[in-house]
């Protein structure tokens, strides 16, 4: 239970205090109307005694009375029959106060931290405390206990009464005839002589004082200075002074008063059911909220049970009640004015001195008088053999049956004591004995009467008996005896199912359960109160079960979901109630334990009625913020329940938005990836238009790449170092018109004016039902550049107010596109793309989007339309908020969570750009490897901007050219009239010539040899709205398959200094490469002698070996060399040597042809520089000869060679960038490697060779022509070369088990460092071992190590090494090495060694033995240069089988 102010000693007493009856004369009355109070409301403040009392015991033992509290009351009639239940009035009373009682803002509230929960919840309950003390101090007054009679009554009388004596008898009459007439069944007395005490009462501002000293003299005469007092009051003249200040305590009291008053008044029971008058406070609570009358009541008849969608009890029909009838506050019962202004402090003092008075000298004699007497009583009938708690009931009643009840059976209450019955008298002596403190002797009264009334089944007597017997021996100074709480337990289970009387079976759980709170025993008070509930009254349910919650939660082991759900439970009986404020603290505190722990469906229904309550109550925004937590979390619920959540939501929505118009509300539907945004900048890419085709660019339709975003970025590296003299731009920043998530965005991107931005924003449906989006757009911000450069925080130009009213006042800035309709089904996920138009430059920030949100129609739309002009609409709007990449640089950012930013909705607007559009025409998707095709491109510039520097860049340089000036045929510009010419400069030859034709050619005729090639535009520049078509040749592949081919086309405006300083264009296409022809050439020294001619001096035979290996794909029939050339600085095509003597050469599918050609060296060169020149010689073997010196032959001569060059350059440079050489050994090397090169270059050739060839194909009726052309580069004589290029997969199939980071040494030119050692392991195939003796079977193992070659090697033999081949892991590989785990050896030339391992297995299986690691590594080049070591390479499996010996 909550924490409590009083302590537990302190509750009991003061719910168990001396009734004192109070009558008045009309006089009287009036003297203390002056003060806006009764003669007992005037005395209330005052009546607990501060002073300690004494009583003597039977015993004459002293009693010490402390802190003691009287209860005084007007006296008023009733003759109304006792029930069992609260009446209708005490019930509303009850209401109104817990409704009163609210937990205040920014109270003390108690943190509980129990494993990862950390629950914040009230520290104390002041509404149950009200509740509880209001309950207590009003229990009507029983038959079968005394506590509750009045034990004094006192009689006040006005000292301006004409003659006061007489009304004091007046008085006295009428209290006698109260108590004894029997006309009335209230109020009760303890006992038949009741104590009456005169009281004179006299107004000082008004009364004659010497008057009222000669009356009270007269009445000490009369009535005993003991039994009379003179009261003096109102000594405040009117007005009062404007500055003192005199306290105000009875207004905590009033409603105390008030309470037992109503109650008094109730004569007849209300018809009106008790749930129903505890629920009329709802008037009052709802007073300014959302919800009033009837249908805001209504509520589950379960707490778990959420409303169905055709509830008639949803938001929007209680906000329609709410506006047809909504209810005026109550008024305050209380009188205007304060209390007690005819009083001064004095006043105040003079009524503490008259009750301690009263007490002291009146009461308690009087209590103890009655004790005496009541105890002489009983022990002069029972005798002085007999002690009074073993007496029988013979000794009073000489064996007479008490009465029977009339109105009430025996199995309901049992038996009906009279007012003399001897039990009576125990229990009356016991009460007295309780209300003095005087704890022990009333636990044995109340023992003793216990055991009579349970003998005589008056279990009505009984129960209370019980109960009081536990409570006295709890209060017992020193707890000579335990609680025993099972006369409580027996005690509640008597007064609710057989006496039916659940107001005495509340009082004794309310107090059972704090006692058990006082001694730590949470479990069982949580157990007693839950037991209390029940459906009779709501509140008092309500507040017993969230008692239990705080007792679950102040266990030792705290049980957080107990606590929760009884949260639940109390919040939904505090709803039922008419207690939405109580109902909803419950559900918020509940909320902390069942929030994000998966509780999907706890948590929609306490969600449900957060937003329920808030709005019931006036809180549209906390509404909004449960329904909110409905919608966004993936719930479980049904696609119905979903959807009245919806509708809810929506409804309570649009309250909210019509509170605030300023702004736009966020909206949590539907769910936004702002991780997952996507921005485009610029033109989207145009389709093809007829024959021409687009350049791909870059499309939101593409999915984004890294490895080929990093490609276009070198290529446009090299295009701008291109542009820059050879060196990349100390500024550059590679150009983005396409932003992800995967992208740089720690810079403000670059959009141009009047070049729209495409954002593309994902959107996701969590629910089942669909949802309705329209008049969808983007949200920005936008600020001018002249104030961005002045004032980074200038104002700023949004376009949120223009959308909030649906207009279009920020147009002329940036235009904004709005999607009228956009549907999303149930759990969908889909894009939306929306576009920006900038019109000025300056900073353009991207904040959010807005739209109007619906719930969609499900179909049931009806014939007449009606349901579809239900559908709640809401405009609101959803931020953008995109977090940047982890920071990871600093220590800083290493040790905290920093993010950077993300700037891709952030894109500064730029004045216009040039801006480029390129086309295809007669663009082959299929080429023959090494075909020529011709083909058509179309820049056009379809800006207002002049470009210039138009270059291209591309991942294939060999495939295209576009010629070079000088070489370049004339050939037909247009497509239409190129259809049948040759891509080839051709001469027609005289026949019978057989000698070679030559011509000197230098490369710088062809373009320059790179990447990067400059587009040969008229004048360099293009015009707005000009267009230019070019030719291309293409040139297939040499390899068969598909290709992708990539071109990036790079241009500039003239004008410097922009901050976009050039724009690319990117192009992508697949090129299928068909089977052609293979080409084999070698060369070897010719036979014939010097003298035989000086054409044939020093000659060379070069063999030409030429297969067909098309498979008739496209359609090809049959190939034809029609030319064969050579291209050297060095050597050249002399003549054909064919035996054969056929000139032309067809060859079919898989037809082989063998051409011989006789070389000679160049003749000598005539000028210096000749020696950048190449020979360039054509022997054709028909009757026309193909210039192979022009474009485009000689094009992809060169750039094939040079891509050959770099591709080797590469290579070369990444073995030798891996460790430098030492200087010395370097110079060594040299000296060493001088007769190896002299033969080396003996035997160079460098001769290549341009095979030519035409192919006839026959498609669609119709014959075709393709050329094409195949490089062979002759290096060295005696080594065969082809022209298909080697795959990687064949480089890496000769490395067998060594793999070098360098080229192997000069010493040995033509060693492999895989050669340098081998290694062979000897053991046994199969062993066999029985492991369940031993458990490690233990095989020697032999590796062989063997030099191959004639120096020293340097060998490291690593057993650590664990392979990782895909054949190594088909096998177990759970063995180890054991014994030493690596060796270091030297071999001599040639020598064999041999290394004895140990493999140790632990159970059976198949093993591989190959994973030791052996390191090579040249003696001679030291052991400290890792560059030269040799790791082996994978090798097959070394299996070993280990069985098991069962036996």
């Amino acid at each position: 239970m909550a924490q409590c102010v009083q302590s537990v000693q302190e509750l009991v007493q003061d719910s168990f205090v001396p009734m004192v009856a109070v009558l008045c004369s009309g006089q009287a009355e009036a003297v203390t109307r002056r003060n806006n109070l009764t003669f007992a409301q005037l005395l209330r403040p005052f009546c607990r005694i501060t002073s300690e009392g004494h009583i003597r015991d039977p015993n004459n033992q002293l009693q010490v009375v402390k802190n003691l509290r009287i209860c005084v009351n007007n006296v008023v009639t009733s003759a109304s029959t006792p029930s069992g239940n609260l009446s209708p009035a005490r019930r509303r009373r009850l209401n109104e106060v817990v409704l009163s009682c609210q937990p205040q803002e920014g109270a003390v509230s108690a943190t509980v931290t129990a494993g990862d929960y950390d629950l914040s919840f009230n520290a104390t309950t002041p509404w149950f405390e009200a509740y509880r003390e209001n309950f207590l101090q009003s229990m009507p007054a029983s038959d079968h206990e005394f506590l509750n009679h009045y034990l004094a009554c006192l009689l006040v009388v006005s000292s301006s009464e004409t003659v006061p004596v007489e009304q004091f008898l007046k008085l006295s009459q009428e209290q006698h005839r109260i108590q004894h007439s029997g006309e009335y069944t209230k109020p009760k007395w303890f006992i038949p002589n009741t104590l009456k005490y005169y009281v004179l009462l006299h107004d000082v501002s008004e009364g004659d004082e010497q008057k009222a000293d000669s009356v009270y003299e007269d009445m000490k005469q009369r009535y005993g200075p003991q039994g009379c007092y003179l009261l003096k009051m109102n000594s405040r003249t009117l007005p009062a002074e404007q500055n003192e200040q005199i306290p105000d305590p009875w207004s905590q009291y009033l409603h105390r008063n008030d309470l037992q008053s109503q109650d008094q008044l109730e004569d007849v029971p209300s018809a009106v059911s008790s749930s129903a008058d505890e629920n009329d406070v709802s008037a009052a609570e709802d007073h300014g909220s959302a919800e009033t009358g009837g249908e805001a009541n209504r509520l589950e008849d379960h707490p778990l049970q959420l409303d169905s969608v055709s509830s008639s009890g949803s938001l929007q029909a209680l906000g329609a009640a709410h506006a047809e009838a909504k209810k005026p506050a109550r008024e305050t019962d209380s009188a205007s004015g304060g209390h007690g202004a005819c009083l001064t402090l004095n006043d105040h003092d003079h009524i503490r001195q008259f009750i301690q008075e009263f007490t002291s000298r009146g009461l308690l004699p009087h209590i103890e008088k009655n004790i005496r007497q009541l105890n002489d009583q009983l022990v002069s009938r029972k005798g002085l053999s007999r002690s009074l708690f073993t007496a029988t009931k013979k000794w009073f009643g000489g064996g007479k049956a008490p009465e029977k009840g009339v109105s009430e059976p025996k199995s309901t209450l049992g038996l009906l004591y009279p007012p003399e019955a001897p039990e009576l008298q125990i229990r009356k002596m016991a009460d007295l004995c309780f209300l003095v403190q005087h704890y022990e002797l009333a636990y044995s009264c109340y023992h003793t009467a216990k055991k009579d009334f349970l003998s005589d089944q008056a279990m009505l007597y009984a129960a209370g008996a019980l109960e009081m017997a536990a409570v006295s021996a709890f209060l017992q100074a020193g707890a000579p005896r335990p609680y025993p709480a099972h006369y409580m337990d027996t005690a509640i289970q008597t007064y609710r199912d057989v006496c039916r009387n659940m107001v005495l079976a509340e009082r004794c759980a309310l107090l059972s359960a704090e006692i058990l709170k006082s001694q730590g025993k949470y479990s069982e008070a949580a157990t007693l109160l839950i037991k209390m509930t029940s459906e009779d009254s709501d509140l008092r349910s309500a507040l017993l079960l969230e008692q239990a919650a705080h007792c679950f939660i102040n266990m030792r082991t705290r049980m957080l979901r107990k606590f929760a759900f009884h949260m639940i439970l109390a919040g939904h009986r505090f709803s039922k109630a008419g207690q939405k404020r109580h109902a909803l603290r419950c559900y918020c505190q509940a909320m902390q334990v069942y929030k994000g722990r998966s509780w999907s469906l706890a948590e929609d229904h306490i969600n449900f009625t957060i937003g329920r309550q808030s709005f019931t109550l006036g809180q549209p925004e906390k509404a909004v913020a449960a329904f909110k937590q409905i919608l966004v979390n993936d719930s479980r619920q049904t696609a119905t329940q979903q959807g009245a959540f919806l509708r809810e939501y929506l409804y309570v929505y649009k309250s909210v938005i019509s509170r605030s118009e300023v702004n736009l509300p966020q909206l949590p539907l539907p769910c936004i990836h702002s991780s997952a945004t996507r921005v485009y900048f610029g033109h989207e890419r145009r389709l093809a238009e007829g024959e021409k085709q687009a350049a791909t660019h870059v499309s939101l339709d593409q999915e984004y790449d890294p490895d080929l975003a990093a490609m276009w970025c070198k290529l446009e590296e090299q295009l701008a170092a291109a542009a820059n003299r050879g060196v990349v731009p100390p500024n550059f920043q590679p150009s983005q018109c396409y932003l992800n998530s995967q992208t740089d965005n720690l810079h403000h991107p670059l959009a141009v004016v009047e070049e729209p931005i495409i954002v593309e924003v994902m959107f996701r449906n969590p629910l089942k039902v669909p949802l309705s989006l329209s008049c969808l757009s983007l949200l920005w911000r936008f600020q001018h550049e002249s104030e961005r450069t002045e004032d980074s925080s200038g104002e700023f130009i949004t376009n949120e107010g223009t959308l909030a009213q649906e207009a279009s006042q920020g147009d002329n800035v940036v235009t904004t596109e709005t999607i009228p309709d956009f549907h999303l089904g149930p759990e969908e996920t889909k894009m939306a793309r929306l576009r920006l138009l900038p019109h000025r430059t300056g900073q353009l920030n991207i904040v959010g989007v807005v739209y109007d949100l619906a719930a969609a129609s499900s179909g049931d739309t009806a014939a007449d339309g009606h349901q579809k002009s239900e559908v709640m609409v809401v405009r609101g709007k959803q931020d953008l908020k995109i977090q940047g990449p982890r920071l990871n640089q600093t220590k800083e950012d290493k040790m905290f969570v920093r993010h950077g930013p993300d700037l891709r909705l952030d894109p500064i607007i730029t004045p216009p750009m040039a801006l480029m559009e390129v086309f295809f025409l007669q663009f082959p998707t299929a080429l023959l490897c090494g075909e020529i095709r011709k083909a058509y491109v179309e820049f056009c510039n379809v800006s207002g901007v002049t470009l210039c520097g138009l270059r291209v860049a591309s991942t294939h340089p060999d495939f295209f050219t576009f010629g070079s000036q000088a070489t370049t045929p004339v050939t037909p510009l247009s497509p239409n009239s190129a259809e049948n010419c040759s891509a080839y400069k051709t001469i027609a030859t005289p026949p019978g010539s057989s000698g070679a034709s030559e011509t000197l050619v230098s490369a710088e005729d062809f373009s320059p040899l790179s990447n990067v090639v400059d587009i040969p535009i008229n004048g360099g520049i293009l015009h707005p709205g000009e267009s230019t078509q070019l030719p291309l040749w293409l040139r297939g592949p040499d390899q068969e398959g598909v290709h992708e081919i990539n071109f990036l086309f790079y241009y500039e405006s003239p004008e410097k200094g922009t901050k976009i300083s050039h724009r690319v264009l990117r192009h992508t296409v697949f090129i299928c490469g068909s089977r052609s022809l293979s080409v084999q050439a070698s060369a070897c020294c010719s036979s014939v002698p010097p003298q035989r001619g000086p054409d044939e001096d020093g000659g060379t035979l070069v063999f030409i070996d030429v297969e067909n290996i098309n498979t008739s794909e496209a359609g090809v029939r049959e190939f034809h060399i029609v030319q064969v050339s050579s291209s050297s600085q060095r050597w050249r095509l002399h003549k054909c040597i064919n035996p054969a003597k056929e000139n032309d050469c067809k060859l079919s599918s898989r037809e082989r042809a063998k051409l011989c050609f006789r070389a000679t060296p160049c003749q000598p060169p005539a000028t210096s520089d000749a020696v950048k020149l190449f020979t360039f010689a054509d022997l054709n073997l028909g009757n026309e000869r193909i210039v192979s010196s022009a474009t485009p032959c000689g094009d992809f001569f060169f750039r094939c060679r040079w891509s050959s060059e770099s591709r080797q350059v590469e290579a070369s440079s990444a073995r030798t960038s891996s460790g430098a050489r030492n200087s010395s050994l370097a110079a060594a090397e040299d000296k060493r490697c001088d007769v190896a090169h002299m033969v080396k270059k003996c035997n160079e050739l460098d001769l290549n060779l341009i095979v030519i060839w035409k192919a006839y194909v026959v498609e669609d009726n119709k014959q075709l022509i393709l050329e094409g052309q195949l490089h062979v580069a002759l290096q060295t004589v005696g080594k065969e070369a082809t022209s298909l290029t080697p795959k990687e997969e064949a480089q890496e199939m000769v490395l067998l088990k060594f793999k070098s980071d360098l080229p192997p040494p000069a010493v040995l030119p033509s060693a492999e460092l895989y050669r340098l050692v081998k290694t062979n392991m000897h053991y046994p195939e199969t062993c066999t071992h029985a492991f369940k003796h031993n458990s490690i079977c233990v095989v020697p193992v032999s590796l062989v190590l063997s030099n191959c070659c004639w120096t020293q090697v340097d060998v490291v033999v690593d057993l650590r090494h664990k392979t990782i081949s895909s054949e190594a892991s088909e096998v177990h590989s759970a063995f180890t090495w054991v014994g030493q785990s690596r060796y270091t050896l030297q071999l001599s030339p040639r020598q064999v060694t041999r290394l004895t391992l140990r493999a140790c297995f632990v159970q059976p299986g198949v093993y591989n033995l190959n994973t030791p690691r052996v390191l090579a590594n040249l003696a001679e080049q030291g052991a400290s240069e890792t560059s030269q070591q040799s790791r082996a390479a994978e090798q097959s499996p070394a299996l070993i089988i280990i069985n098991n010996d069962s036996a």
